[in-house]
């Protein structure tokens, strides 16, 4: 009997919009997670920069305002969408792993000692993979909740940051990511995913649900 009053520790809903012996479902995490870098640097494997992940900022969009004017009235409509870039801060290890895979990559970029541009976005820009996890670990392999697959990723800026002798922080390496475009997979979780709209039943996105 006590146990089933568990179901009772949520928000109360319509008998219609929830199941009846349903309560509060178990969060996500907040540091459950893993960022990983596809075509980042030129070093193998890249995962040493998974490895030493401090945090990570989720993607956030905009859109900008268009505005309409009509008759006696005003209305607003949706613009184009900017993505704002994300920011991963990395601690640095004494093997030079991330100082040497972040060098490439900005290398790719511009190269700094020839003092030459790439000749097209395609030959340095990279896919970020940020990750929401389960928790689980060794034997028992991770579940992945939520994916945010970023493409056309490229360094905005690369902050090599603050050397103190009176701190036992770690040195760190704060990088600002832009990217072209974000989804959330698998298909059905979110951005990305196909739907349908009210005029003229119009699908758009990715796949469907």
């Amino acid at each position: 009997m006590a146990i089933s009053t568990l179901s009772k520790l949520t928000v109360p809903l319509d008998s219609n919009a929830s199941a009846s012996n349903q309560g509060l479902l178990m969060p996500k995490l907040q540091y459950r997670f893993r960022v990983s870098l596809e075509n980042f640097g030129v070093s193998s494997p890249s995962t040493e920069l998974t490895k030493q992940v401090m945090d990570v900022t989720r993607p956030s969009v905009s859109f900008d305002q268009m505005t309409v004017d009509i008759y006696n009235s005003r209305v607003y409509l949706a613009g184009k969408h900017t993505w704002e870039p994300i920011t991963i801060n990395l601690r640095e290890d004494v093997s030079n792993n991330v100082q040497k895979l972040v060098g490439e990559q900005l290398q790719k970029q511009f190269d700094f000692f020839e003092m030459s541009s790439a000749a097209s976005g395609s030959d340095y820009k990279f896919v970020t993979r940020i990750e929401i996890l389960d928790g689980g670990n060794g034997a028992n392999a991770p579940s992945v909740l939520e994916t945010f697959e970023l493409y056309g990723c490229y360094v905005e800026s690369a902050n090599y940051n603050t050397l103190n002798y009176a701190e036992s922080n770690p040195v760190t390496v704060t990088l600002n990511i832009r990217y072209d475009n974000a989804i959330q997979t698998p298909q059905g979780t979110g951005v990305g995913t196909a739907i349908g709209r009210t005029i003229n039943t119009a699908i758009t996105g990715g796949g469907s649900t």
